[in-house]
């Protein structure tokens, strides 16, 4: 709580001085509860509040028609997504599509339905919404083919948990202050992630700004992790042995009882 507050007074510290001075556009002044978020052997997930200021020029109108969209998004990976088809009963690989820029998790608060703030086109250039992601595909691919795997992996990560849409999320308060939660899944991979704050004024991006989030492991799980992608041979040869020895240890139990 103490770091909320300090974090608030910073805010309205970073406030006074834009308030001094005299700007041509409005300034967000954003921030997050939380900039590193530690992932233990019992996390079972987490909800991030993102939150800040709108500061307008003198003489600003139509600040009640201003809204704000937050993106929480990170790390970018290259993704294989493969289709299923039924041959003979038995579900067997087909066709498949590589991503290049695929988002391990993505979330979209907005106080209004995306659709009724900005036209596509400026929801495809920010990437405002999951059917505007730039997931830049690997090869040539058709549009009917390149929608039909984007859909598929949006719909996976989405079932998942790691892909989320939140119309109406964001409270504005005196067209002045605003707030967003938006929750983290126990499955949120480790990494960097941006938090991506706009201010939309009839249908145009009149300020943006970004905050650095950080997801990591810590203790057993980032030793297992930094086993695994590190010294691979010897986490595969650790793998094994622990399997002999539960393999041994539930046999030998079996034949007392």
């Amino acid at each position: 709580m103490s770091d909320l507050w300090s974090r608030l007074t910073a805010i309205f510290c970073a406030l006074g001085i834009l308030f001094l001075t005299t700007a041509n556009a409005p300034v967000l002044v954003p921030d997050v509860s939380q900039d590193n978020i530690s992932i233990k052997g019992d996390f079972n997930g987490a909800q991030l509040l993102l939150f800040g200021a709108i500061t307008y020029p003198p003489g600003t109108r139509n600040r009640e028609k201003a809204d704000i969209v937050v993106v929480l998004k990170g790390p970018t990976e290259s993704i294989i997504v493969r289709e299923k088809q039924q041959v003979a009963g038995i579900w067997v690989n087909a066709a498949s599509s590589e991503f290049r820029s695929a988002p391990g998790f993505y979330a979209i608060a907005s106080s209004s339905p995306i659709e009724k703030i900005v036209d596509p086109k400026t929801a495809d250039i920010y990437e405002l919404g999951l059917n505007h992601l730039q997931l830049s595909p690997a090869g040539a691919i058709d549009s009917e083919e390149l929608n039909r795997f984007t859909e598929g992996l949006v719909d996976l990560n989405s079932r998942g948990g790691l892909y989320d849409n939140l119309p109406n999320s964001v409270v504005i308060t005196d067209s002045v202050l605003y707030k967003a939660r938006i929750n983290l899944p126990a499955s949120v991979p480790v990494g960097k992630y941006s938090a991506e704050t706009f201010l939309i004024i009839d249908g145009r991006v009149e300020a943006a700004e970004i905050k650095e989030i950080t997801i990591e492991k810590i203790g057993l799980g980032r030793f297992i992790t930094n086993l695994s992608e590190n010294y691979g041979f010897i986490y595969g040869l650790v793998a094994v042995l622990i399997s002999i020895i539960l393999g041994w240890a539930a046999g030998y139990l079996f034949r007392k009882m």
